[in-house]
């Protein structure tokens, strides 16, 4: 059994990667390991013990991989105590050390999530039915391929899947929704462009209850307005759900654009104000050296990673399995 492997164990239900999922992670996160080491490599250089010059040198390194500086001053937190058990902490060492406490923090975050697609995202209880999942994000970071995706994987799965296009402010958007829900040859309910997304969600849902559907996945609009006019909207639309069944949504899973960097923490904070986000999707992973990204989110909105993108492909987006992502980082 692997060291992650190992610290992990007391989670029965952490997901495993079959060999071509780990190959597409690690060329997901290649650009970001790269970066990463090159980083630490030259922050490290003619050093051979942990002393405070290389954990300032330390803590620029991970600030400038995006993971945050309110996560960053708490790893290099941890790793200060553990230098003042051992006071012969080589440099050498500090890439091990590194992968302990990232691992650490991301376990603390993603406990108890859903183990595979077969099982809708966030699911506590086999009798809720249909599981109703609302997607909100801005536009541009992949909400809606990530929506397909989701549908795809779900439908592999064996479960029965609606989409609703309820992001009614932006006619592109509900046609895109409309190409993927073709794709995956799954029901779609929309309307036209400048209805009630609240109405879209109410049709959904009660086809969904007709259809006798295993999972709903609702779009929204992707507008950054005022907070208050966010809340409001996605508020009316959870209420009105509501009178279809009850308890949902039962997950709402905000959307990042992990090749953005700070900006996707920026858009956390917009979005966690303006409702209870239960689950992350975090996209792009592939397209930059923003890795680091997933580690600060985590830990800074103490949210679980669901999914992650590492590629374009239609299976590109994973379950997200924290001990194969810090082992591919750190490759």
């Amino acid at each position: 059994m692997s060291f992650f492997k190992k610290l992990f164990s007391s989670d029965k239900k952490e997901p495993i990667l079959n060999e071509q999922e780990k190959q597409n992670l690690d060329k997901g996160l290649e650009k970001s390991s790269s970066s990463f080491f090159s980083k630490l490599t030259k922050a490290v250089a003619g050093k051979s013990k942990v002393d405070e010059d290389v954990l300032d040198n330390l803590e620029e390194v991970l600030v400038s991989s995006d993971v945050g500086v309110e996560t960053t001053l708490k790893i290099i937190k941890r790793i200060e105590a553990r230098v003042a058990e051992d006071k012969y902490l080589g440099t050498e060492e500090l890439n091990k050390i590194l992968r302990e406490e990232i691992a650490g923090l991301l376990s603390e975050t993603n406990r108890g999530e859903a183990t595979e697609f077969e099982i809708p995202v966030g699911l506590g209880s086999a009798n809720k039915k249909p599981y109703v999942i609302m997607v909100v994000g801005v536009n541009g970071v992949g909400k809606t391929t990530t929506i397909g995706k989701l549908a795809n994987q779900f439908k592999k799965a064996g479960l029965n899947v609606v989409l609703g296009a309820g992001d009614t402010f932006r006619a592109a958007a509900i046609d895109q929704l409309q190409i993927w829900a073709d794709r995956v040859g799954v029901p779609i309910v929309r309307q036209q462009m400048g209805s009630d997304p609240a109405s879209v969600a109410f049709d959904t849902l009660q086809s969904a209850v007709a259809q006798n559907a295993d999972v709903v996945i609702i779009d929204t609009a992707g507008r950054l307005h005022n907070k208050v006019g966010l809340m409001n909207e996605l508020t009316k639309i959870k209420r009105v759900m509501e009178k279809v069944i009850s308890d949902s949504p039962h997950d709402v899973m905000l959307v990042l654009d992990g090749s953005t960097g700070q900006n996707a923490f920026e858009q956390a904070k917009q979005f966690t104000a303006a409702t209870e986000v239960t689950c992350l999707a975090v996209t792009k992973l592939d397209g930059t050296a923003k890795g680091g990204v997933v580690i600060g989110i985590s830990d800074q909105f103490q949210i679980p990673v669901k999914y992650i993108g590492v590629g374009e492909g239609i299976d590109d987006l994973q379950v997200f399995n924290k001990y194969e992502f810090v082992d591919s980082f750190f490759k």
